[in-house]
Parts: C-alpha cells; structure tokens; sequence
C-alpha cells in the first residue's frame, strides 16, 4: 500500500482528507513561504530597513513566481531545509538582481518555515471547524429527535440502567462543541508568526526587529507572540492537542456505533455499510472503524511530537525533522476523521423497536438499580441492595423476570418501577441540552 492512506488514489474514499489534504503538499508549502518572503520585504520595506522600491518588487514577485519543487530537492537534501534553495531559485526568477539582494533579509530559515506552516495550519483549522459545525448540526437533530427514546446504556460492555439515544449522541456532541468553543483561544495562543533570526537573538534584524515582527504578523493575520519560539513548540502541541482531542472524542463514537451496530445488538443501523467479499449477509461498520483507527493513530502520533518538542540548544535538526514527520499525519487524520464521522451522522438511523426489546432483555435486571433504591424507600439502604441483590440471583437462577419476582415479593412496590422510560434520569435534560448549546454557536 501507500506509504500513507492520506496520499493514496486507491484509499481516498476510505481516508478522504477533502481540501485540508491540499494544504499539506509540496506546492502548497512552497507557496506559503513564498508568500512570508513576500510580506516580509513589503514590512521591511515600510520601514526602511530595505528598499521601498525593492520591497515592492520581490513582494509582487513572491505572488506571481511559480517554483518547482524538484528544482529544489538537490538544495534540500544538501541543506536540511528548503529554503537556502527556494531564496535562490526566487533571486534567479525575479531577473533583478539590484532588488533580489533584499530577500530573505535578516531572517532565518525557520522563520519562514514555522510562519508558513501557521499559514496552512491556520486553514486546516478553518476547514475543521466548518467540519464540526455541519457534523454538530446532524448529531443535534438526532439528538432531539431522540431526547427520549429509550435504550440500554452500558458499561464495561454490559447492560446498566437505562438512558436515551438523543444522551447517547450528545457524549459525542457536547466534547465536540467544547472543541469549537477552544478555537478563538487556540487561534490566539498558537498560530503565532516567527521571526527571530539565526540564533532566536534578532541580531540581524536590527533595531527594527520587534516592530518588523508586529508588521509581519499584522500582515499575515497571525499573532505576535512578543518573543522568538524556534525551540518552543507549545504552538505546535497546542494545535495537536486541540486535534486529538477531536480524534478521541470521534473514535468513542465510532467504537460505541461498531458495537450498536452489530448482529449482537442491532439498535443503530449506518445506512451505506460496508460488504464482504464473501459473505452476502455482512454489513460492516466501516465508517465507524476508521474513526477508531483514526483515533488510535492520532494517539501515537502525539506522543512523538511530545519527543519532537524536546530540542537542543536554539535549535536542533533532528527534533524538528521528526515534527515535520508526524504533524501532517495529525492533521490529516484529523479531517478524515471530520469527513467519515458526517458521513456516518448522515446515515444514523435508530432502531428504537430493537432498542426497546433490548431494554426487556436479560430478565429485566436492567431495572436492579431502580428496585434498590425502590426498596430503600421500604427498609435500610444496606438491607435494600441485599434483598435487591437476592431478587437478581434469583432470577438469574430461576430465568425467571426479575420484574415479576420484585412485584411478587414486594407489593407496594410503583407500577411504573420497571418501565425504562421513567428511569432516564437527567438523559432527556442532557440531550436538550446539547441541542440548545449546538443552536447557540
């Protein structure tokens, strides 16, 4: 296979990345250090520290050269970063010399990089929320849809008490509009410009260096962080974090929907699911299991970039090679996961006869919590779940409900004791209150 699913023809429909997958390109990069080269002269320029006129020529240069990324290689293999051979591929394409002598003035090649990398990451965030919100929107309408149909929650695998479906979704919702809610915050304290020098010391920016900086990043729309950040890749794990935190949440969903789904249980179908070569009667939960798989490579992925952060010295090559290795893989995973978990939201269709049926399978011990506390009305707690305790033993032994055997035994015991849709609980609050937060944002 592919060296990664992200990049492959074959497995664009299984891991589709949509139009972050554009971002994170040779051409892409290219051209968003082209477009820091570019508004840095115009800075620069602005504020005598080069040329005017120089200024503006290599800033209208830097939106109309195209660069080839092969003509590069050779001058990346040999320098460990592209952009010694980019700065000398735009002097040559510019044909001016008396004005190409100013690029790249004073800064040093991780400036360029790191700020055109907050470009495209400030676009992948973009996508991602417009992701999120659409995903939001059909989870809500489930959700409220559903505020108050019943069915089995679980725990450990096993039937607990009973809850709602609209609940059910809004777990997965209400992680996910926290993430929205973190984006202005994360926007602010992350997608930072770059522009330190050499050393991280600005010694070859000269007095101007902290307000070439300000215009630098009010130009690029990023934030001025006041300071260099080269061996500081808070900005970068804040970005990561506020992904896997995504990819966590939506592998919970797909583990729940792979489990709801099955023959075993029946309660969700997925509409499109997946056929198997050789048995007709197989439906796999292929969607869900990507989200899970996304999750648990997001996982690893972090606790590289958790080693990657560790650089020595004002700069090391080996850390931050690794970080070039794995963020793209983060983002990546990132929008397919948004991408599989609308589709999978899209096809969500409840079964709540199924679901119904569940509720009054297992001989009703579903209801045990309920009966306890029931029985506590009646005698001592600690007395209560033994007899509560008795009656489930019982009827496990006997295959007898324990429904029958409580009423049998206890006759004061509410008529509605054993019907689920009075033991939900805060379920129906929950789920509507879900719906209220997504109408709010």
């Amino acid at each position: 296979m592919a060296a990664s699913p992200f990049d492959s023809p074959l497995y664009a429909q299984l891991f589709p990345t949509g139009e972050a997958g554009r971002l994170f390109s040779d051409s892409a990069a290219l051209r968003a250090m082209l477009l820091v080269e570019g508004a840095l002269a115009k800075v620069q320029g602005s504020l005598g520290v080069i040329p005017d006129l120089s200024a503006a020529a290599i800033h209208r240069a830097s939106l109309e050269i195209q660069i080839d990324p092969g003509a590069v290689a050779r001058a990346a293999g040999e320098n460990g970063v592209p952009v010694p051979g980019i700065v000398a591929a735009f002097r040559h394409e510019m044909q001016a010399p008396e004005h190409a002598q100013f690029v790249h003035w004073g800064a040093t090649s991780q400036d360029v990089m790191d700020t055109a990398l907050m470009l495209r990451l400030r676009q992948c965030l973009a996508l991602a929320e417009a992701d999120l919100r659409a995903l939001l929107g059909t989870l809500a309408d489930q959700a409220d849809a559903h505020a108050e149909t019943p069915m089995p929650a679980r725990t450990y695998g096993q039937h607990a008490t009973p809850t709602s479906w609209g609940a059910v979704i809004a777990t997965w919702g209400m992680p996910l509009a926290d993430a929205v809610d973190a984006l202005d915050a994360l926007r602010h304290g992350a997608l930072w410009v770059s522009l330190s020098g050499a050393a991280g010391t600005a010694s070859a920016l000269g007095p101007q260096a902290a307000a070439t900086r300000k215009g630098l990043a009010e130009a690029l729309g990023l934030g001025d962080p006041g300071r260099g950040w080269h061996t500081d890749r808070g900005p970068v794990l804040r970005i990561a974090d506020w992904m896997a935190r995504i990819t966590a949440t939506l592998g919970a969903m797909g583990s729940t929907l792979i489990s709801l789904s099955s023959s075993d249980c029946g309660e969700v179908g997925l509409g499109a699911a997946g056929a198997s070569s050789t048995m007709p009667q197989k439906q796999n939960p292929v969607g869900p299991s990507v989200l899970v798989s996304l999750a648990n490579q997001t996982a690893a992925l972090r606790a590289g970039l958790q080693t990657a952060a560790t650089h020595q010295h004002q700069r090391d090559a080996a850390a931050w090679f690794t970080e070039w290795a794995l963020l793209p893989q983060i983002c990546l995973a990132t929008a397919t996961g948004l991408q599989q978990a609308r589709a999978a939201a899209a096809g969500l269709s409840p079964d709540t006869h199924r679901m119904a049926a569940n509720l009054d399978s297992g001989l009703g011990l579903i209801h045990a919590e309920a009966l306890s506390f029931a029985l506590a009305e009646m005698m001592p707690r600690p007395q209560a779940q033994a007899a509560a305790k008795a009656l489930c033993q019982k009827a496990v032994a006997t295959q007898t409900p324990l429904p029958a055997l409580a009423h049998a035994a206890y006759a004061d015991l509410p008529a509605t004791l054993f019907d689920a849709r009075h033991q939900l609980g805060t379920a129906p609050a929950d789920a509507r209150a879900f719906v209220a937060r997504i109408k709010a944002i």
